[in-house]
C-alpha cells in the first residue's frame, strides 16, 4: 500500500500551534545536585528541559535539540556559532521562533552576539535559571515557559534577540546580570526591561532600532579568531597592564573607563601608542550611562582619550563593547567601518 498524504484542511490550519525550537547549552538550568558529586553539575539534556514543562503543550510544538552541555563560563565563540547556525537551520526548517537555554553567567554577552549576528525576523530568545533543576524554588521551568511563550509571539517579530528571565523582556544589547544569585538577577540599567510575559503572551512596552546583522562566523580554526584585551581602570593605575598588551599579540583592546570615559594620566600615556597597533575602545565601567565625547578636557579625559585614536563606545558596557570589536574584526572590518559601527549602535 502506497502511502497517503492527507491535506491539512483550513480548521487544521487554523488550530496548528507554532513549532519552536529549544536548543540548549547546559547551564544551571540543566544542573541538578546528586550525592557524592559535590554539587550541581550538568545533567539534563534538552529534551528533560522541555519535558519539565508540561504547559508548553498549549503553547507551541517544541522540538527540542543539544548544543552542549557546560556550565556558562565555558562557553566559547565557536560554541555561540553553532548556536547561531542551529537557530537559522531551525527557522529555516519552518520555526516560527527559538529559544536558548543556557548558564546565567555569560547570557548578557552570548544574547549580545547572537543579535549581532541573527538576521531574521524570527524571535530568537535566550533563557536560563538561578537555582538549579533539583532545588526548592527552582525558576527553569517558568523561565523556559515565558520563553517559549514568547518565541512563538508575532508582537516579537523582529525585534531581534531577547532575554527573558523572572517574566521580564530584556533587549540583548541592554540586558545585563546584575546580581550574583537571587532570581531576578537580570536588569537594563539603561533602558529596563522593554516587556513582560502577561497572560501567556509577550507584551511589548518599547521598541528599538534594529541594526543590521553582521557577518556570520566562518570554520576558521580558533588560532584565526581575534583576540581582545579588556582591562579595568582603577584607583591609582600606572598603566602597567597596558605595557603587557603591547606586543602580546593582541588585536583590540577595550578600556573599561571611570565614569564617562576616564583614565589616568599614566594610562592615557599609553593609548596613543597602542592606538596606533590596535583598535582602542573606551567604555564605560559603571554599567549606565555611556561614554561622553566633549565635555571634559584633562589628560584622561574622554576628548583626550579620542585625541589620542580611542574610539568611545557610548552606551554599550565593556563586556559588549569587546563583542562588538572582536565580531567586526571577525568578518575583515576596517578601522573607519569600526568607528561607523559604533558610534550608530553605541546611540542606545
Amino acid at each position: 500500500m502506497s502511502d497517503v498524504k492527507m491535506t491539512p484542511t483550513t480548521e487544521d490550519a487554523l488550530t496548528a500551534q507554532p513549532r519552536v525550537a529549544v536548543l540548549s547549552l547546559g547551564g544551571t538550568i540543566a544542573m541538578v545536585s546528586k550525592p557524592g558529586e559535590g554539587g550541581l553539575r550538568p545533567s539534563l539534556s534538552a529534551a528533560d528541559l522541555v519535558a519539565a514543562v508540561p504547559q508548553l503543550a498549549n503553547v507551541a510544538d517544541v522540538v527540542a535539540e543539544p548544543v552542549v552541555g557546560l556550565p556558562g563560563a565555558s562557553l566559547t565563540f565557536d560554541h555561540i556559532g553553532q548556536v547561531a547556525r542551529a537557530a537559522e537551520r531551525a527557522v529555516d526548517a519552518g520555526a516560527a521562533g527559538v529559544v536558548v537555554t543556557q548558564g546565567t553567567d555569560t547570557i548578557e554577552e552570548t544574547a549580545y552576539l547572537l543579535d549581532l549576528w541573527w538576521s531574521r525576523p524570527q524571535p530568537l530568545v535566550v533563557t536560563g535559571a538561578m537555582r538549579g533543576a533539583s532545588e526548592a524554588g527552582a525558576d527553569g521551568p517558568a523561565n523556559v515557559l515565558a520563553a517559549v511563550t514568547a518565541a512563538c509571539d508575532q508582537a516579537m517579530a523582529g525585534v531581534g534577540v531577547t532575554v527573558v528571565m523572572a517574566g521580564e523582556i530584556h533587549a540583548a544589547r541592554h540586558v545585563r546580570k546584575t546580581h550574583s544569585s537571587r532570581p531576578g538577577a537580570f536588569t537594563s540599567p539603561n533602558l529596563g526591561p522593554v516587556g513582560h510575559i502577561r497572560e501567556g503572551r509577550a507584551q511589548l512596552t518599547a521598541t528599538l532600532e534594529r541594526h543590521r546583522a553582521l557577518p556570520s562566523p566562518t570554520s576558521a580554526p580558533p588560532t584565526a579568531a581575534p583576540r581582545i584585551a579588556v582591562v579595568e581602570s582603577v584607583l591609582c593605575d600606572d598603566g602597567d597592564l597596558l605595557r603587557l598588551i603591547e606586543g602580546a599579540g593582541y588585536d583590540g583592546l577595550v578600556l573599561a573607563a571611570f565614569g564617562v570615559g576616564h583614565v589616568s594620566d599614566a594610562v592615557a600615556a599609553h593609548v596613543g601608542r597602542l592606538a596606533a597597533l590596535m583598535v582602542v575602545v573606551f567604555a564605560s565601567r559603571t554599567g549606565a550611562g555611556g561614554t561622553f565625547e566633549r565635555t571634559y578636557g584633562f589628560s584622561g579625559s574622554e576628548s583626550d582619550l579620542i585625541a589620542r585614536g580611542a574610539q568611545p563606545a557610548g552606551f554599550l558596557d565593556p563586556r559588549k563593547a569587546r563583542l562588538l570589536l572582536w565580531a567586526l574584526l571577525a568578518s575583515g572590518a576596517g578601522r573607519d567601518d569600526i568607528a561607523r559601527e559604533f558610534s550608530a549602535r553605541g546611540r542606545g
